[in-house]
């Protein structure tokens, strides 16, 4: 069962990680033409998108990607912490 814990703790990770590459490359414009870019874009923004459609940007300002790592980090926690237990 540790095994099964590490796969989804390493799984929730990479996906987290993928959002703040995501977030940081939206940042930059000229980023969004790279392929790894486009592969990240690819798999974030189907998620992100959820949550844009609950909070609408702020001016300028999207804070949706805070809501989308909150609920991350709790399907995480629910996940690791209270099945794979």
């Amino acid at each position: 069962m540790a095994i099964f814990r590490q796969i989804i703790d390493l799984l929730f990770l990479v996906y987290t990680v993928m959002l703040i590459a995501r977030v940081i490359g939206s940042w930059f414009p000229d980023w969004s033409g790279h392929a790894l870019f486009r592969f990240i874009a690819h798999y974030t923004d189907p998620y992100l998108n959820l949550f844009r459609k609950i909070i609408p940007p702020i001016g300028i300002i999207d804070i949706s990607p805070l809501f989308a790592f909150i609920a991350l980090s709790v399907a995480r926690w629910f996940i690791v912490g209270i099945l794979l237990r």
